[in-house]
């Protein structure tokens, strides 16, 4: 079974928003899309979206994994900016276009309607709801603290984050995410599974120092890089960049990696 609900930050994070007019902070309640197994759950999974927001893509992607045993919340993170599920599957629809003057006629919107990501109070805002997300799903029944974090892009450079704001998170698996701020990486205390695309220029160049970090930290990170593909070899709804191989081959090690880092 599958639905929609509605979440609220913590209380900490909400009396520290002070009287702040930033309209990402003012926001205390969140949705989110929540996969549920059939029978007792094998663990819980926070999926964290791409930039587009919770679009139907990630809503299936939550599915499977339900599908799989886990008991899977999806949050919208890009609502209270302005970016919903709607809006996400226009500008994405933008950027995907085989017209190359769609593409670049698009670019101001896209520039306009992320340029809120850039903004500190942002960060701060979708972490204290990625934790009320972790406070949810460590509630209901079956899921014994055993927690797992995974996202696509946007929502894998946040898995970073999340893994290293919440020590409750027992595993991470980071699809194409920007590497986690150097001061962060020591407070990561699960194993980390990062997927990467071979041609995806800017994250393979930081690979190297990423790596080093983590083992300087030792945080047992493994990185798997696939020859051919880019960013966004995960989604099959993006013909330019979907790699069937890479997508089947990465669905089969994160499967591996949640059963062996939430055992029974």
């Amino acid at each position: 079974m599958s639905k929609m609900i509605t979440l609220s930050l913590p209380v900490a994070a909400r009396e520290s928003r002070g009287d702040s007019r930033d309209r990402t902070i003012e926001t205390t309640e969140f949705e989110a899309y929540i996969a549920e197994p059939t029978g007792t759950p094998r663990g819980g999974l926070i999926v964290i979206h791409e930039v587009w927001g919770l679009v139907d893509n990630i809503k299936d992607i939550a599915d499977r994994f339900a599908a799989e045993g886990y008991l899977v919340l999806a949050p919208d993170l890009l609502s209270s900016i302005g970016i919903d599920a709607h809006i996400g599957f226009e500008l994405s629809a933008i950027m995907k276009s085989p017209d190359e003057k769609v593409r670049s006629e698009g670019q101001p919107r896209l520039r306009e309607a992320f340029a809120a990501l850039r903004v500190p109070e942002f960060a701060s805002w979708a972490l204290a709801a990625l934790e009320s997300s972790v406070d949810y799903i460590e509630a209901q029944p079956g899921v014994n603290g055993r927690i797992a974090v995974t996202g696509f892009c946007f929502g894998g450079s946040y898995s970073f984050a999340l893994a290293a704001a919440d020590p409750r998170i027992l595993a991470a698996v980071p699809f194409y995410g920007a590497p986690p701020e150097s001061t962060t990486v020591s407070q990561i205390a699960c194993p980390v599974l990062a997927f990467y695309g071979e041609t995806d220029t800017n994250l393979i160049e930081s690979l190297p120092q990423v790596t080093e970090s983590m083992e300087a930290a030792g945080v047992n990170f493994v990185a798997k890089v696939y020859e051919g593909a880019g960013h966004a070899f995960f989604n099959d709804t993006n013909p330019f960049m979907y790699r069937a191989d890479a997508a089947a081959d990465s669905w089969r090690r994160t499967l591996e990696f949640l059963d062996s880092s939430l055992p029974d």
